[in-house]
């Protein structure tokens, strides 16, 4: 009998992609190391279950190759040959040192905040309630204050943001291509009007009569011109007196 040899997360990261915004679209994932959006979905600085009796059971370790939850120290033993990540927290929300996260993650575009002398940003989307008073700009996709020189707010919001850009690519790529077909088409019926135009103005012209050419008859009639007149002769005259 065959045994299933599936991984037992693979319904797991199905569910984050979709969650995530990724939508579960290949070439939106592929946009994506696939570690990032599992992390993203994973509720970290929970009590582990296999450590529960450790006082270093909180669970704020990743591993980007398992990609299998969060990890407590005391797990990392199984996880030695793997890469890892160090979650931290920044008033009750998940955040990543930028130091760490760069080496193997674009975050162009996210802004970063200085917490505890280490610049962070955070995972997800955090939500403000009312914006910033002389605000300009904000995160793409959850509104939030931002610097002028950032998009977004999170590493989560980013993702969002950039598969939004990329469906509107898409689409003005759709529409261009609609409006170059359209256009062919356009002047194909106006070439074929024009052609039914001129085939039309010559079957008109066609059954026109046209003015019959002068007969010889005719011809003769209108040329002719009076002959020399002939006289009597001279003997033929009489004289009375």
């Amino acid at each position: 009998m065959a045994i299933d040899q599936e991984s037992p997360f693979k319904e797991l990261n199905l569910k984050n992609r979709r969650v995530m915004g990724g939508g579960g679209r290949p070439e939106e994932d592929n946009r994506w190391p696939p570690w990032l959006q599992p992390m993203l979905s994973t509720k970290f600085f929970v009590q582990c279950k296999l450590h529960a009796d450790s006082h270093k059971s909180e669970c704020n370790m990743y591993c980007l190759d398992c990609t299998g939850g969060a990890l407590c120290s005391l797990c990392l033993t199984h996880h030695r040959d793997h890469r890892t990540i160090q979650i931290r927290r920044s008033s009750y929300h998940d955040v990543i040192r930028v130091s760490e996260i760069q080496k193997i993650l674009d975050i162009a575009g996210v802004q970063t905040y200085i917490i505890n002398s280490a610049r962070v940003v955070f995972l997800n989307e955090r939500p403000q309630p009312r914006p910033g008073k002389g605000v300009t700009n904000n995160c793409e996709v959850c509104e939030r204050s931002l610097l002028d020189s950032f998009r977004f707010c999170s590493l989560g919001c980013k993702i969002v943001g950039t598969a939004n850009d990329h469906s509107r690519k898409q689409r003005k790529k759709k529409s261009t291509k609609k409006k170059a077909m359209a256009g062919g088409s356009d002047s194909e019926e106006s070439y074929a009007s024009s052609s039914r135009g001129s085939e039309s103005s010559n079957v008109t012209q066609s059954f026109t009569p046209s003015t019959p050419p002068p007969s010889a008859v005719s011809y003769r009639s209108g040329k002719r011109r009076k002959g020399i007149p002939h006289r009597a002769p001279l003997g033929s005259l009489s004289l009375e007196f």
